[in-house]
């Protein structure tokens, strides 16, 4: 008996030792990219070892390499090589979208790359000599390839090598591997896989390769055929839209408050509610915005819900209270449906509407989508006297927003002159990423004092070349150039009608390790306090997320608004929920929204990511990892009320991507309501 398992396990053994010695080049292969794989994961979502993720990237790294088997031996390194490099370069671009992102990337939002053209400096800014680890493989291969040429291994391949029974092999091996893999997975993963927006927990339980290849399908779906899915998202729409409880026609006090009042909206460029709380030698980062914040009514539990649109996202999810797609950007992947929006809403009330932005039309494609959204008139770069690239009114992407403000304010007194009701939006653009201008963010110190050991008085500045203290020069700027213009509505005879609604469009994409150098960096060794030092503040990951909210205030000079609409209002919002609470204030109605007015739902409020992560009164879940981190003190969380807020969640990111692919407010719309779907017949038209 013993002899004969000696015998089987030397058998097994020789086999071993055959299949490595007549298959080095694939092995180089299969280990090499599962090594990028790893790293990928090690660099994004933690849990390199992982089973599960590694068992599917293996099944189909073996899988794919199997059809190298069919391939003349000659040129099977070629085919190799061309999969590492697909492997390398996805897991390049995929980390690098992680640290802007928090996410991985989609093909659908490939589009968008073409907004890069002004913004490549905030990717150059965050690239480091690690990001490029991935194409290391690629050069490990060809470095093995070069090895094996110089002995008789491709010789004596060609002589006994079985190609077909190979290629059945390991093509079986990798189908075992995905077999156990799908067998394992449960329904909620096989939905996230499905709907695709929770990102990050598909890579975490099916590795990146699957989900790449599933988001490529996701992607084409509805560009192969509008009809893919069409019912089930038509009966999804109509089920959501007739049910009682997404209805919102309660009044409050604040029906009717704005009927009549123009609107401007400044889209204030990655400003942060946090820096509102920071003081640097007894000056106020944002003066501007906190005395704004005093005079008028402000969110300050208000958070924006954008994906890899950024900026266009929050445009998108302000003017029509949807959210985000889940493959793509809207703005320009998705810009030709029909939406109802605020333009579009008041423009049939008779209001001028148009957009402000000092940057080129054709960045996030604004020149095709603003007039769809309803703008009837728009001023972009060519609109404006745009300075040399050494004049200090030249910051970052284009014009500084001090000399922006200064030239819009002409326009707006000439719109004000022109019409008798008006809505429009100006973009700010100086406080974009990369914050690196400092030469023409003006003076403002960031330096800090402490008593050393002998006593005496010591002054250090350790934030100025840090990333975080560069953004907070950056946003100081900023928030000065709003105060001139403030200064001038304030003095100027026009806008006592006018309401300014401003909002932070995003958070300043800074990761958890640069921001935390804001609250852990000690000022006498500038090193970053341990967890045993007093002043340590526990930045984790729920509070970085919790930490990207931005100001948003309704705000007017008029003092009959001032005295309505005052005080601070911290139930928890999000970007949809601005279109129906201004709407009501406006006498308007959209009745395709998925936010809420807020002195309606108020604390009972969801704000729902595009990751599927949300927000409650008690609580912030995070989706992928499933876990949350309670924010309300004393809150008793049941496992009932988180599976509760799933479903809401899950059901608005499903019905906002059903809409959004399908066009369903103008192919559905009009069975649900008789009244116009606003702005469709001339959208269609155009």
């Amino acid at each position: 008996m013993k002899t004969k398992i000696y015998d089987i396990a030397n058998h097994v053994r020789k086999s071993i030792a055959l299949y490595l010695a007549t298959n080095k080049l694939f092995f180089a292969y299969l280990v090499l990219s599962i090594l990028g794989t790893i790293l990928l994961r090690v660099f994004t979502v933690g849990n390199p070892l992982s089973i599960k993720p590694l068992f599917v990237d293996i099944a189909f790294i073996l899988m794919i390499g199997a059809i190298g088997y069919l391939i003349k031996n000659t040129k099977r390194f070629a085919f190799y090589m061309i999969c590492i490099i697909i492997y390398s370069l996805a897991e390049f671009i995929n980390h690098i979208y992680y640290i802007f992102y928090n996410s991985f990337a989609s093909f659908g939002e490939l589009a968008g790359l073409s907004q890069a053209e002004t913004v490549t400096g905030a990717i150059y800014e965050k690239l480091v000599p690690l990001n490029f680890i991935y194409w290391i493989i690629p050069i490990l291969f060809l470095i093995v390839y070069h090895k094996l040429s110089k002995t008789s291994y491709f010789t004596i391949m060609a002589k006994v090598e079985k190609n077909k029974k190979m290629f059945l092999t390991t093509l079986g091996v990798g189908g075992l591997f995905l077999l156990y893999s799908l067998t394992t997975a449960t329904s909620t993963d096989y939905s996230r896989l499905a709907k695709q927006w929770n990102r990050g927990a598909i890579v975490e339980r099916f590795g990146i390769i699957m989900y790449q290849g599933n988001d490529l399908i996701q992607t084409l779906r509805p560009r192969i055929s509008s009809l893919f899915g069409y019912e089930d998202s038509a009966t999804l729409f109509k089920e959501f839209f007739t049910s009682d409880e997404n209805k919102y026609d309660k009044k409050n006090k604040y029906t009717g408050i704005l009927d009549g009042y123009n609107i401007i909206f400044v889209h204030m460029e990655s400003i942060g509610s946090f820096l509102m709380d920071l003081k640097f030698n007894d000056v106020e980062v944002t003066p501007t915005i906190n005395k704004l914040a005093k005079e008028g009514m402000f969110f300050n539990n208000f958070y924006p819900q954008v994906s890899s649109g950024t900026s266009s996202d929050s445009e998108f999810t302000l003017l029509t209270s949807l959210l985000p797609v889940s493959s793509g950007i809207v703005f320009t992947s998705y810009y030709d449906r029909h939406y109802t929006t605020i333009p579009k809403l008041l423009s049939e009330k008779g209001y001028h509407t148009f957009s402000m932005h000092g940057n080129y039309a054709s960045m996030w494609n604004r020149e095709k989508v603003h007039p769809l959204l309803g703008y009837q008139e728009m001023y972009f770069r060519d609109s404006f006297e745009i300075p040399d690239k050494e004049d200090k009114d030249y910051i970052n992407l284009g014009i500084s927003d001090s000399a922006f403000y200064k030239q819009a304010l002409p326009k707006l007194e000439a719109i004000e002159a022109n019409y008798d009701h008006y809505m429009g939006t100006i973009i700010t653009l100086s406080n974009h990423s990369p914050f690196q201008f400092l030469d023409k963010y003006g003076e403002f110190d960031l330096s800090t004092s402490y008593i050393d050991e002998n006593g005496i008085l010591q002054k250090t500045d350790y934030l100025s070349d840090t990333a975080v203290g560069k953004y907070i020069k950056s946003a100081h700027y900023a928030d000065v150039s709003l105060g001139e213009f403030i200064n001038y509505i304030n003095a100027s005879n026009s806008f006592n009608n006018t309401v300014f609604v401003l909002y932070g469009d995003h958070d300043a994409k800074l990761t958890r390790k640069e921001i935390n150098e804001l609250y852990n960096m000690n000022p006498k060794t500038g090193e970053l306090y341990t967890i045993d030092d007093e002043e340590y503040i526990d930045y984790n990951s729920f509070e970085h997320d919790l930490n990207k909210n931005t100001p948003l205030i309704i705000w007017s000079k008029n003092k009959t608004i001032q005295n309505k609409l005052h005080g601070t209002v911290s139930y928890p919002m999000g970007m949809v929920d601005v279109m129906p609470t201004l709407g009501n204030m406006l006498n308007i109605k959209n009745d395709f929204v998925l936010g809420h007015d807020i002195f309606n739902i108020k604390n009972n409020n969801i704000v729902v990511f595009p990751n599927g992560n949300f927000l409650t009164n008690n609580l912030y879940y995070n989706g992928s990892s499933e876990k949350y981190y309670i924010t309300k003190l004393g809150a008793a969380i049941k496992q009932d009320y988180i599976d509760e807020c799933k479903s809401y969640a899950e059901l608005r990111l499903d019905v906002s991507n059903a809409i959004i692919v399908h066009d369903l407010i103008y192919n559905e719309g009009p069975t649900l309501y008789s009244s116009e779907i606003h702005g469709s017949e001339e959208s269609k038209n155009e």
